[in-house]
């Protein structure tokens, strides 16, 4: 609104405000939430005689985000399309972010704890990636399948050197931060048409929902091959 007198701001605007440019989400409540306060503030010191301006009837915001889960097909097209986006400007290069996304789905790790991952922190001949201090500050060891150790021995191959060198690094020899990761692969789901279509184009496809997509894909696998799932779902939890 600017710097406006109380009496210049009507309802219709506080209801615009509210209710942004898209559908209802937490942030309302949030907003809601604020303006609330600064009217019980503002009429208590009478900076205001009028009542508060909120609309009476709270709206439902839609239902809990759900991840979307990869087809099979849509992570090929993901990986086959990464030589398309890269530039000079791109400061990861296509093989590392090959190999992220697929650290990504193939070990399920969050996008903070694959980008957190140093080479000391990957033993191949164990086949093992210690992830450091992640949520709760919790360590833990987290097992990769052979196809996955053959895409990461000739990548660690060659980043030998120091062992504490972060094992995903931009061209400018630092760490890849998350922003970098995640922009990228905003450029890579349109390149390689994956989206979704539930009618909110705010929930695109994320890096985060390939952890999603290897829980499932795993589960399904082991359904699939008449495995004892409840047994197995602490390991995959772990």
């Amino acid at each position: 609104m600017g710097d406006v007198a109380m009496r210049d701001v009507s309802a219709v605007k506080v209801a615009s405000f509210l209710a942004g440019n898209g559908p209802i989400t937490r942030f309302w409540e949030r907003k809601h939430s604020v303006l609330h306060g600064f009217y019980r503030f503002a009429i208590a010191r009478g900076y205001t005689e009028e009542r508060s301006l909120l609309p009476r009837r709270i709206p439902k915001p839609q239902q809990v985000f759900v991840p979307h889960i990869y087809s099979r097909d849509e992570l090929r097209r993901l990986l086959d399309a990464i030589p398309a986006i890269d530039h000079p400007r791109n400061l990861i290069d296509p093989g590392t972010y090959r190999v992220l996304l697929l650290v990504l789905y193939g070990a399920g790790l969050r996008i903070s704890e694959a980008l957190t991952l140093t080479l000391a922190n990957v033993d191949l001949d164990a086949r093992i990636l210690c992830i450091r201090e992640s949520k709760f500050y919790k360590t833990r060891l987290v097992p990769i399948g052979s196809d996955l150790s053959r895409v990461l021995t000739p990548y660690v191959d060659g980043r030998r050197g120091d062992p504490d060198a972060p094992l995903f690094r931009s061209r400018r020899g630092d760490a890849i931060t998350r922003q970098n990761a995640e922009n990228a692969f905003c450029r890579l789901r349109v390149q390689a048409g994956v989206m979704r279509d539930d009618g909110n184009p705010r929930h695109q496809p994320r890096l985060h929902d390939l952890r999603a997509s290897f829980a499932v894909h795993r589960l399904v696998s082991w359904y699939r091959d008449g495995a004892d799932v409840q047994r197995l779902l602490p390991q995959l939890s772990t």
